[in-house]
């Protein structure tokens, strides 16, 4: 074949040609389509949900007496950005005996900007020695003030709680050197609704805890060790003190060293995905056992805040102390201790956190 003559123009095979042909139009692909449709599903029920859970919220605050009502905070007042204190009192409140005894005494500070929070439990059997008050335990004074508000004040119902409150936040203010800016009241009753609530929690049981009492229905009955405790059961186990079965007895400030693990406990339940679940129904045992003078705004202003704070974040400063029958008398250097991280976390800026393991306990791990 002559160098010039010229090649032969290039044809596709009779298979490529097929291919060609048969090859589809571009099209959104299918799984692409789904997973759109799941994400708007997803984000479809975490909106019907989270609103939910804030009606469940402001229907819960209905039953909690407030006071200030709604109550419009000012913007440098919310909880979002001033360091805000408050008394919480566990009361031992039961029908059969009529006590109004607060056998939980704890003063809570807390700051937004480092998102940290201070609890210092105070032993129920202290004697606060104050210039002004009687010389009794810390556990009767509320009872004390509410008594108080009916025969030399003339109040009774909701007025008479909100007196108490607001002498325990004086009193209370006084002994740790800071303005208490709320005070609440949860009875027993609710402390065990919110743990039933969450499904329960899983604790370090220190010892082996007998105890019974006709008179009030009291029937402790807990084996050292891991332990999941329902309601009754961890409530038992934050109260008890002596037994007539044949355990141990046990002390005020181990009894304080328990409730700050309770409540360490219930941080980390709340915050688990099970937990957010639940939130609803804690919501709902928090309300029908609470009495405060928090407005309403501000409570919800303080759930936004911290509902996600990091247990490692939340500093627990059981008092120590020297009992001197019927009475705790408090180490000084314990109460200073607590003072000065009380007035660390109400400092604008708050506290720089230590990098934490876990918190720590005298008895195990929980």
């Amino acid at each position: 074949m002559s160098a010039s003559t010229p090649l032969p123009p290039r044809t596709r095979s009779s298979a490529a040609k097929s291919r060609t042909a048969k090859k589809p139009k571009r099209r959104p692909r299918r799984w692409l389509r789904l997973l759109y449709l799941l994400l708007a599903v997803v984000i479809v029920g975490l909106g019907l949900y989270v609103g939910k859970l804030w009606k469940q919220t402001n229907d819960a605050l209905e039953h909690i007496a407030l006071p200030g009502g709604a109550g419009s905070i000012a913007s440098g007042e919310r909880a979002q950005v001033k360091p805000l204190s408050m008394v919480l009192l566990g009361m031992d409140y039961r029908k059969q005996t009529g006590s109004m005894n607060t056998d939980v005494v704890m003063v809570i500070a807390m700051n937004p900007k480092s998102d940290t929070a201070t609890v210092v439990s105070v032993p129920r059997d202290t004697n606060p020695q104050l210039e002004g008050y009687s010389r009794q335990k810390i556990n009767a004074f509320y009872a004390g003030f509410h008594s108080e508000a009916r025969t030399k004040e003339k109040l009774s119902g909701d007025a008479a709680d909100a007196y108490a409150r607001d002498q325990m936040r004086t009193m209370m203010g006084k002994m740790f050197g800071i303005p208490i800016d709320y005070a609440a009241v949860i009875n027993f009753q609710g402390f065990i609704d919110v743990v039933d609530a969450l499904g329960g929690i899983d604790v370090y049981v220190d010892q082996d805890m007998k105890y019974r009492d006709h008179a009030d229905g009291t029937n402790i009955d807990l084996k050292k060790g891991e332990q999941h405790l329902d309601g009754e059961n961890t409530l038992d186990f934050v109260r008890y003190r002596k037994s007539n079965e044949g355990t141990a007895q046990s002390s005020d400030f181990e009894r304080n060293d328990r409730q700050s693990r309770v409540l360490g406990a219930i941080v980390d339940k709340m915050k688990s995905f099970g937990g957010v679940l639940k939130l609803g129904n804690v919501i709902d045992a928090v309300g029908d056992n609470l009495t405060t003078d928090i407005p309403k705004t501000q409570i919800i202003n303080m759930l936004k805040t911290y509902y996600d704070i990091d247990r490692n974040n939340i500093r627990f400063l059981p008092l120590e102390g020297t009992w001197k029958s019927p009475y705790v008398y408090l180490d000084p250097d314990s109460l200073e201790q607590a003072k000065q991280a009380l007035a660390e976390e109400m400092s604008p800026d708050g506290r720089t956190v230590q990098p934490s393991a876990s918190p720590s306990s005298s008895a195990g791990t929980d």
